[in-house]
């Protein structure tokens, strides 16, 4: 592959719904227990530079398979995309999931981080509206009516014990910086190989991680973290990184922002539905309604977007990053 001014992928059709829906629910069953993975990471490692290794090794792996499968000149950019995909590293991996991280390592208990990171598909459409988009009658109702549904959920759990307002709001940042990276993410011109893209999106958001984590003073001791620790960070790299967020770079330039937001509503459904199954934590009829309705608001979302062009990339000539 030359360097070259590369074109975005092709636009979405009805004729790879199955690899959209792959993809998505890559990212709906993964991502629904990273909240967890993350909470058990910092129980004993720094939250800065555990998330940073991960990301920043995640994508040295993911450049290295593509190497060995294609050669080096596959990973050949132009300045362009290379800074494009640095700032949406910048505003997912770093800003996104490293606030995340924080909030946790700081007391934010993970069912709350997961149903804070629910207010994307609400952010989203928030952009959209402001960037002049104006997003179908359907498209705003089937968002709203998740939003109910995910206020339902957290009535039927019930929020109880003192809740830190500072990491909580932490996490609430990290939402809007992530809703904001992958609203801008189809608008940037970037490599038209989206797994190109992830791993220069992983390697700037790593290094910032790291970087970060140094000048907090984070201190690295490898034998002070315990196995569990160790279990949760390597599953977040195959998993959380490697798979799920390559699943979801490549969904954002194949699919509409407000069916990819969707995620963000499932996750906490998934979280909850897998504490039933592997902690046997108890499922009830508040829940299950709250769950439904939530449901009800994505497939609303689905129907609306699943035949929406993404927008395109910006002009090379206009980019200001150029």
């Amino acid at each position: 592959m030359t360097v070259e001014t590369a074109r975005r992928p092709a636009a979405p059709t009805v004729t790879r719904p199955l690899a959209v829906a792959v993809a998505l629910g890559i990212v709906y069953v993964v991502w629904g227990s990273t909240y967890l993975a993350i909470g058990i990471v910092v129980e004993t490692m720094p939250s800065l530079t555990s998330a940073g290794a991960r990301f920043f090794l995640a994508g040295l792996v993911m450049a290295a398979v593509l190497t060995l499968r294609s050669g080096w000149r596959r990973l050949a950019v132009t300045r362009v995309q290379l800074l494009g995909a640095s700032l949406v590293g910048l505003l997912l991996p770093t800003a996104g999931n490293g606030l995340v991280t924080v909030g946790e390592d700081l007391g934010t208990p993970t069912g709350i981080a997961s149903l804070m990171v629910a207010s994307v598909p609400l952010w989203v459409v928030f952009y959209r509206l402001l960037s002049g988009d104006r997003p179908r009658s359907a498209t705003i109702g089937g968002v709203l009516v998740g939003f109910g549904g995910l206020a339902a959920l957290v009535a039927a759990i019930g929020v109880t014990g003192t809740i830190p307002l500072g990491p909580t709001l932490l996490v609430a940042l990290a939402a809007m910086c992530w809703s904001f990276g992958s609203w801008l993410q189809p608008r940037l011109h970037l490599p038209s190989d989206p797994f190109v893209t992830t791993v220069y999106e992983m390697v700037a958001g790593g290094l910032a991680l790291l970087v970060a984590g140094l000048v907090a003073g984070e201190r690295v001791d490898l034998t002070a973290y315990s196995g569990r620790s160790w279990l949760a960070w390597g599953y977040l790299l195959v998993f959380g990184s490697l798979v799920a967020f390559s699943a979801y770079v490549w969904v954002l330039a194949s699919a509409p922002i407000s069916l990819v937001a969707t995620y963000a509503y499932v996750n906490p459904v998934v979280a909850l539905f897998l504490g039933w199954i592997v902690l046997d934590e108890a499922l009830t009829g508040s829940v299950l309604g709250a769950t439904a309705v939530i449901l009800v608001g994505v497939a609303v979302v689905v129907g609306s977007e699943r035949h929406r062009r993404p927008p395109p990339p910006a002009d090379p000539c206009t980019d200001p990053h150029g």
